[in-house]
C-alpha cells in the first residue's frame, strides 16, 4: 500500500506529516508543471493557503496503517496498492 494525495483537496496542514510513524510525507511547493493539471478550485486553494502541500517522499516506507487517511482534515489522502 502507498498513499495517494489529491492535490485539488490538500491544503498542506501537515497532519499526515505529524501522524505518520514511518515519515512517508514532507511538505513542499508544487511546481508549475504539477499545478497545471489541477482544477481551478485546486489552484485557488493552493494560492489561498500559501502553496505548501503534502508530498509522498518515501512511498516504500508506508506500512498501510492509514493514520494519514484518518487524520487528513481535507480527506485528501487514500491508500492504493
Amino acid at each position: 500500500m502507498r498513499p495517494l494525495i489529491d492535490y485539488n483537496r490538500c491544503e498542506g496542514k501537515a497532519a499526515c506529516v505529524a501522524v505518520c510513524p514511518t515519515q512517508v510525507f514532507d511538505l513542499r511547493q508544487l511546481t508549475a508543471a504539477e499545478r497545471g493539471p489541477l482544477t481551478l478550485a485546486g489552484r485557488l486553494r493552493g494560492f489561498l493557503h500559501g502553496g505548501p502541500q503534502a508530498w509522498v517522499t518515501r512511498p516504500e516506507a508506508c506500512k498501510g496503517c492509514a493514520r494519514c487517511v484518518a487524520e487528513c482534515p481535507e480527506s485528501a489522502i487514500r491508500l492504493v496498492p
